[in-house]
């Protein structure tokens, strides 16, 4: 009955277009993240920007829990707003992790898996920003969800393959030379298969509220 009365009051819509912009800021950082995995005298410059830009996504996630609090009638559920939200600033909190490790471990040249694990992480991000503004109507786009969440968890998938030809290479690569290489490189591969699994979980929050609303 509640359900049924809330679908004819009037909704609270700001919430798509903070959604939609903490989905390009996701981009621009992901964008940020692989000119960090090109390597060379850069590498800084990129992780700064990473830095900013998860900054960025920082100040919308507050704006959106600010509206949360002071919205009668929200688009979906609260608790799934805030839990969205969440799981996207997760993703753009850990582009910074690895760009953290970056600086900390002073890594300048970068494996070539690593790299296709920066394209395959602005496909993810790309993916949530299409997938975003057809929550509005949930409905008529219950089938390109599916079909988006579906394309990131297999996304998240070939990062995981990344992730162990990867480690395999490094090991084969750094086992009669210098141990600390190895465990530098497998901390960024840690670093950049967890922002696949965050963008998993985006997905997984994108589900979440598709069941609930259809």
């Amino acid at each position: 009955m509640l359900r049924w009365f809330r679908a004819f009051l009037p909704k609270e819509e700001r919430f798509f277009d903070l959604f939609d912009r903490h989905a390009r800021t996701s981009v621009q950082c992901a964008q940020a993240l692989q000119g960090m995995l090109k390597g060379g005298e850069e590498t800084l410059v990129f992780c700064q920007r990473v830095n900013q830009f998860e900054n960025d996504a920082d100040g919308i996630t507050r704006e959106v829990l600010t509206a949360i609090r002071r919205t009668f009638i929200t688009p979906f559920d609260r608790g799934d707003i805030k839990n969205l939200i969440a799981s996207m600033d997760d993703a753009v909190d850990q582009m910074q992790q690895t760009a953290k490790a970056v600086v900390l471990f002073e890594v300048r040249a970068f494996e070539p898996p690593m790299r296709e694990i920066g394209s395959l992480i602005i496909e993810c991000a790309n993916l949530v920003g299409r997938a975003l503004p057809l929550l509005q109507s949930i409905g008529p786009n219950v089938a390109m969800l599916t079909q988006i969440t579906e394309e990131l968890t297999k996304l998240e998938g070939r990062v995981d393959d990344l992730h162990d030809i990867g480690l395999k290479e490094l090991f084969l690569k750094h086992r009669d030379a210098n141990t600390m290489d190895f465990i530098v490189g497998a901390e960024i591969y840690d670093h950049l298969e967890k922002v696949a699994d965050r963008f998993d979980d985006v997905a997984n929050e994108i589900n979440s509220i598709v069941i609930e609303q259809v």
